[in-house]
């Protein structure tokens, strides 16, 4: 065979293998994966905390991370870093997950807390159903009931936001709140906590009927203070407890914003743990929702505030753990990485500042609450500029940085419709208020922090675990195998779809 028709014959094998190899790869895209790793197979642990940090990815576990180690050993002491300065980096196992969706390389929080939940992949906006919106999946929440365990469901965010839901109800469209929150009140779980419902607020206006005088019928007592949920008992039965005092969203406040007349998140989990606790064991989600929701608007110290309040949840868990070592799990993750933070900034090249994060005094939500009196009296720079200095503490600015400032507070007086017509308005704001935007941008990066999105991004994040099976959940796998991985040592192994080699698709069939 001559040189160039044997070169010739090799370049179309090797087409061939790369044509095939992109098919494959095309399928394995377009289809749930197949399950990575080992999964357990022995004594079911009786005890499971499932803690999801929403849009919290790597950088800000470590954002959360440089700023405790600058609160308590001051600047720039790198030598006191430590990963177990955080409860949740703490723990033995570390893997990391990939978490696209059923048709996208980015998430929203329903697609990932119904993988999640269910072990499945959908489209963005489906509560724990398939990408039809026609097929429901049964949730780890649910199998965990049927078995006679506990149920406890905690969230920052209002309990019928996407993650939350994706562990009680099944919607096609995760906005359709009224209908999540009815069917809140009938899956029979133990206890809720932490936000609101959106869809009471819903009912109110569309005729419907109340779903919290469902959430009474279906025999839930209804907590809203510290003082009554400090009196609950081991005789509560089933129980909705939420904050008395809300935002806007029926969430609870920032953490940065918090004070003691709120009940704090680890408040909800340390009660959780004391109500759900039984001979029967109990599966016990907890998610930090605004740690998403502060990286949107890309302000690094309510995120990082709402991190360390989402630690401190983790810790009530590791607590209960070291009485019960052989009967408990604890798995810590994200749903997704959140505005595509970054530990480094150009302009502080390879130099970090987390303590001047310090100086924010409160949210970007309070932070507006705060501007909208100058708003409306179209003021000043000038006078604008010393709330900026007591809210962020902002000092020692460049001519650019403060340039920047006065230009931003001009797009805020300007009003939505004149920045909508701005085709940069965007870009730089991402929808929020200019200032505030810019405050935020400017004092992160004099911290070394960075930003590229007010959206999610499609990086993986790291999941950590321990106790019973936790070495299971080391490695890099997608986030249907949480799922798999929780059930199997839930369950010991037992339960269709946990076997190993399994895929999603033949996971846990559905029940409605």
């Amino acid at each position: 065979m001559h040189g160039p028709q044997l070169l010739s014959e090799r370049f179309v094998r090797v087409g061939l293998l790369l044509g095939l190899g992109a098919l494959i790869l095309t399928c394995a895209w377009a289809r749930p994966v197949r399950a990575a790793g080992h999964l357990y197979i022995g004594k079911p642990a009786k005890y499971v905390f499932l803690f999801i940090g929403d849009g919290m990815g790597a950088p800000q576990r470590t954002a959360a991370e440089l700023f405790l180690t600058a609160q308590e050993c001051g600047k720039g002491d790198v030598d006191a870093l430590r990963p177990e300065k955080l409860a949740m980096n703490s723990l033995p196992a570390h893997g990391m997950t990939t978490t696209y969706a059923y048709n996208a390389i980015i998430t929203d929080s329903a697609a990932s807390g119904t993988a999640l939940a269910c072990g499945r992949k959908t489209v963005s906006g489906v509560v724990a159903m398939d990408h039809t919106k026609r097929r429901s999946f049964k949730t780890i929440a649910e199998i965990a009931k049927e078995r006679g365990m506990r149920v406890g469901i905690v969230s920052s965010v209002s309990i019928d936001h996407a993650t939350p839901a994706c562990f009680y109800a099944h919607q096609a469209a995760r906005g359709d709140y009224w209908e999540i929150c009815m069917q809140l009140a009938r899956s029979g779980f133990d206890y809720f906590g932490g936000g609101g419902m959106k869809g009471d607020l819903s009912s109110k206006r569309k005729g419907r009927p109340s779903p919290l005088d469902e959430v009474r019928e279906q025999g839930y007592r209804i907590v809203t203070t510290p003082d009554e949920l400090q009196r609950l008992g081991p005789d509560a039965g089933k129980v909705f407890a939420y904050n008395h005092i809300l935002d806007a969203d029926q969430a609870l406040y920032y953490e940065i914003d918090r004070n003691d007349e709120h009940i704090s998140l680890q408040e909800f989990t340390a009660k959780g743990i004391e109500l759900l606790d039984n001979p029967r064991g109990f599966f016990f989600m907890v998610e930090g929702g605004k740690i998403d929701w502060a990286c949107h608007a890309n302000d690094a110290a309510s995120a990082i505030r709402d991190t360390l309040a989402f630690d401190a949840a983790i810790r009530e868990a590791l607590d209960f753990y070291m009485q019960r070592p052989s009967e408990t799990l604890i798995v810590v993750t994200g749903d997704h990485e959140c505005g595509g933070m970054t530990i480094g900034f150009a302009g502080t090249k390879y130099k970090q500042f987390p303590e001047k994060l310090a100086a924010q005094q409160m949210s970007y939500i309070e932070f507006n609450r705060r501007l909208q009196p100058l708003k409306d009296k179209n003021a000043s720079f000038g006078e604008v500029w010393p709330v900026i200095r007591e809210c962020f503490g902002l000092g020692g600015l460049t001519s650019f940085q403060r340039e920047q400032l006065e230009q931003a507070w001009q797009r805020s007086v300007a009003g939505k419709e004149e920045r909508a017509a701005d085709d940069s308005t965007y870009l730089l704001y991402g929808g929020y208020e200019p200032l505030t935007v810019k405050c935020t941008h400017v004092l992160n990066q004099q911290a070394g922090i960075g930003w590229t999105s007010y959206s999610h991004t499609g990086v993986p994040v790291p999941t950590s675990a321990t106790g019973v099976g936790a070495d299971t959940f080391n490695g890099y796998y997608d986030n249907t195998m949480i799922f798999h991985k929780t059930l199997a040592v839930m369950t010991g192994g037992q339960v269709a779809g946990t076997r190993a080699g399994a895929t999603a698709e033949e996971g846990v069939p559905a029940t409605r």
